[in-house]
């Protein structure tokens, strides 16, 4: 059997604004003076007057949740082929830092244009990857050396 790729795998992605509303960012007891919902709804106005140049889209936590609200400005697909990578803003709080973050991204995003500097301020790190389950967290490498019952293989065989 053939299999044939669909026509959208293909597609050009654009300047996607990755918001997060996890366990902190969004939440109005972590920061009450902000229009959280407000702040969501003025990214998809901008997403959807952009004629497919921008996309946002919402994520459970991202990590550096002491920098709520945290908005990470994914590039296009040709500006991540350049060599761009994603860029993170963190106390994107208030309209001005949003409408910043809206414009740069309007602007072309990451690998495009350089980010401006006011902007700039809100540029935050993200956060080290999570080590995989599988790379030795919680095995046993066996052996004799144990300090009793369970320890090593003999332990963890046939009870």
């Amino acid at each position: 059997m053939t299999w044939i790729r669909p026509l959208a795998a293909h597609a050009e992605r654009p300047c996607t604004l990755v918001v997060c509303r996890g366990c902190c960012c969004g939440d109005p007891r972590k920061n009450p003076g902000t229009d959280h919902a407000g702040q969501l709804a003025r990214l998809r106005e901008a997403a959807a007057a952009s004629g497919g140049r921008l996309a946002v889209r919402t994520s459970d936590c991202l990590g550096p949740c002491a920098q709520a609200n945290v908005i990470v400005v994914q590039p296009t697909s040709e500006a991540r082929r350049r060599g761009a990578r994603a860029a993170w803003f963190g106390w994107a709080l208030d309209d001005t830092a949003t409408d910043e973050i809206i414009a740069w991204a309007e602007a072309g995003g990451p690998g495009t244009v350089p980010v401006p500097a006011t902007l700039d301020l809100h540029r935050i790190d993200p956060p080290e990857p999570k080590p995989k389950a599988s790379q030795g967290a919680g095995r046993r490498t066996g052996g004799t050396g144990g300090t009793g019952a369970g320890t090593g293989r003999r332990g963890r065989r046939g009870r």
